[in-house]
C-alpha cells in the first residue's frame, strides 16, 4: 500500500443473505409463497462494496468462519480488489434472512455468527497497519468495543470517522457518538438516538415532514460537535452542521434531494449511501460536503435499481 493513495478502512459484517421475494412482508402466522435467492451482504461487506466500486481504495476488517460463506466472501474481495482483513474463528459466517416485497421494501433477520466474535485487539492491530486512512466508517453489527476502538483510531490518526448508527436497536454510548466526525442515520435511527440520547419521542414515519430548524435543533443535541447526515428514503437526506465547523458548506442545515430511480430492492441503498459518501471524502477532502452528500444520494439511488445487497452496488467513479 502507498501511503499516497487515500484509503477507507471499514470495520463491520460480512453475511450470506438469503433472500425471499414476496407480494407483501409477513404477518405473525402468515405463510406465503415467494422468490429465493442467496447472495453475499453484512452491512460492512456492503459498505466496503460500494467504497471501493465508488473508486476508494478500500480495506474491510471483519471475522468470518471457516465455510463456505467465508470462502465466498475472499472470492468477492479478490475480484472487486477490496483488501480484506479477516479474522479467522469457529463460529458460523453470519447470515440473514430478508424478505423483499412488491414495492422494494424489506424486513431482515441476522444471524451474527462470527460477526459478534470479532476482536478489539484484531481490529486495533489491523488498523494500525494500514497506511493512507483518509475515512475510516463504522456500522454496530460488531461488538461495540471494536467500534469504539476504530472510531479511536480513527481519530488519533486524523481520519474522517463516520458511525452509521444501524440497525436501529444496537446499543450506542455517548462515547461513540462524540468520536464521530460524521453521523449517518436514518429515520427510524434517527428517532431512536433521539429518544434514547435526547430524551424527545419523535414517530419515525413523520421525520422526512419535520420542520428544518427543529431538525436541525434535534441534530444538534444529538451530534454535539458531529455533522448529522439524515437520509429520508425517497425524501433525499437532511444535514446539519456545528456552527464551528460547516465542512465547507454555506449553511449549516440543508436538504437535498433524492436523484430520481426505479427502485426494485432497497435492501442495500443505506449501505450504498454511507460507502459512497466514505469514497468521496477519501478522493476529493477539498469539496464542499453538500458534494459528497449528492454523490452519494446518486449512488444510493442507483444501487436500488437492480436487486441484492453488495452485488447491486454500481461501479461508478467520483469525478
Amino acid at each position: 500500500m502507498r501511503a499516497s493513495t487515500p484509503r477507507v478502512a471499514i470495520v463491520g459484517s460480512f453475511n450470506v443473505d438469503h433472500v425471499w421475494r414476496v407480494e407483501t412482508l409477513p404477518q405473525a402466522g402468515a405463510t406465503l409463497g415467494g422468490e429465493y435467492a442467496c447472495g453475499p451482504g453484512g452491512k460492512g461487506f456492503n459498505q466496503a462494496t460500494a467504497a471501493r466500486r465508488a473508486g476508494a481504495e478500500t480495506s474491510f476488517v471483519c471475522a468470518m468462519g471457516d465455510d463456505l460463506g467465508a470462502q465466498l466472501a475472499r472470492a468477492l474481495c479478490a475480484a472487486d480488489g477490496i483488501d480484506l482483513r479477516d479474522a479467522r474463528c469457529d463460529a458460523p459466517t453470519g447470515t440473514a434472512g430478508i424478505y423483499v416485497d412488491a414495492q422494494g421494501r424489506n424486513s431482515i433477520v441476522i444471524g451474527a455468527g462470527a460477526n459478534a466474535m470479532l476482536e478489539a485487539d484484531f481490529v486495533a492491530g489491523t488498523l494500525a497497519s494500514l497506511e493512507g486512512v483518509a475515512v475510516v466508517l463504522v456500522q454496530l453489527e460488531s461488538p461495540l468495543d471494536c467500534i469504539t476502538g476504530a472510531l479511536e483510531h480513527g481519530r488519533a490518526i486524523g481520519a474522517t470517522t463516520i458511525l452509521n448508527p444501524a440497525p436501529a436497536n444496537a446499543t450506542i454510548s455517548g462515547a461513540m457518538l462524540e468520536l464521530a466526525d460524521i453521523l449517518t442515520p436514518n429515520e427510524t435511527e434517527f428517532a431512536a438516538l433521539v429518544g434514547r440520547h435526547v430524551g424527545e419521542r419523535i414517530d419515525a414515519d413523520a421525520v422526512s415532514g419535520v420542520d428544518q430548524q427543529r431538525l436541525h435543533g434535534l441534530c444538534r443535541q444529538l451530534g454535539h460537535d458531529s455533522s448529522v447526515v439524515l437520509t429520508l428514503g425517497a425524501s433525499g437526506c437532511f444535514v446539519s452542521h456545528p456552527d464551528s465547523n460547516l465542512r465547507g458548506d454555506d449553511a449549516p442545515c440543508y436538504r437535498i434531494g433524492a436523484e430520481p430511480a426505479r427502485a426494485v430492492d432497497t435492501t442495500g441503498a443505506g449501505d450504498a449511501f454511507n460507502g459512497a459518501l466514505a469514497a468521496s471524502l477519501a478522493l476529493r477532502p477539498q469539496r464542499a460536503f453538500a458534494e459528497h452528500v449528492r454523490f452519494a444520494t446518486l449512488y444510493a439511488g442507483q444501487s436500488t435499481e437492480r436487486e441484492g445487497a453488495a452485488l447491486a452496488m454500481p461501479m461508478l467513479q467520483v469525478d
